[in-house]
């Protein structure tokens, strides 16, 4: 999920390769890497949304939000704990007023899914990047992360579709091409077009975070070119 996204809540590939954004492995069907794109933060918005990579937001490198030197876990000052995530539940409250007061702000409606994602909330993150989509279709980042919660709550057709799209809006957008190989993958069982999307990706960038992960899921597959 910052979220200058790249599909994602920071896992390890399969293949051992501590590159690029994932999901976490409990939101997804099979334990294979998909990242989410990046996002700016909403204007009027709280501080502290995501971080890159899909870290949750507030805590440095996704670190869980307990006190330190095992102190109680009550926050200063009575201040509410952060929700899952390390997402003040604050933070949502806000960006929920934000919308309501605004609802034609885009950039509001992708931090609140990006919130929702960064707390596992996928069917609300989906309604949220929904909204920026309406106002701001062309928005291959969105697109990205809207197709990953597609794919936590088992929508792999709408996944694809999302990530496909992403790619056409923008032919560089590694990210979702490399998504779109996994769907393909381990999602809707069709190696041939994961590999054709894996290959676009090595062939677009070869020298790329994303067609090292790909060339690493070829081999798996056993459709390197």
């Amino acid at each position: 999920m910052n979220k200058n996204t790249v599909i994602a809540l920071v896992v390890g590939l399969a293949v051992g390769l501590g590159i690029g954004y994932s999901i976490g492995s409990s939101m997804v069907s099979s334990g294979a890497p998909v990242v989410a794109a990046p996002v700016a933060p909403a204007p009027g918005a709280p501080a502290g949304g995501a971080m890159p990579g899909g870290m949750p937001g507030g805590m440095p490198g996704g670190m869980p939000g307990g006190m330190p030197g095992g102190m109680p876990g009550g926050a200063p000052g009575g201040a509410p704990m952060p929700a899952p995530g390390g997402v003040d539940a604050g933070q949502i409250a806000a960006l929920q007023q934000v919308v309501a007061k605004d609802p034609k702000n885009a950039q509001a409606w992708t931090q609140l899914g990006n919130d929702y994602f960064d707390t596992n909330q996928p069917q609300k993150a989906i309604d949220a990047y929904q909204h920026a989509l309406d106002l701001q279709p062309r928005s291959p980042d969105v697109l990205t992360d809207q197709g990953v919660m597609y794919r936590a709550v088992g929508q792999y057709q709408k996944a694809a579709d999302n990530f496909r799209k992403a790619n056409e809006i923008d032919p560089r957008h590694l990210q979702s091409l490399f998504n779109l190989g996994i769907v393909y993958a381990y999602d809707l069982k069709q190696p041939q077009k994961a590999a054709e999307a894996w290959n676009k990706v090595v062939a677009t960038d070869p020298s790329s975070p994303q067609a090292v992960q790909a060339r690493a899921q070829l081999e798996q597959i056993g459709k390197a070119k």
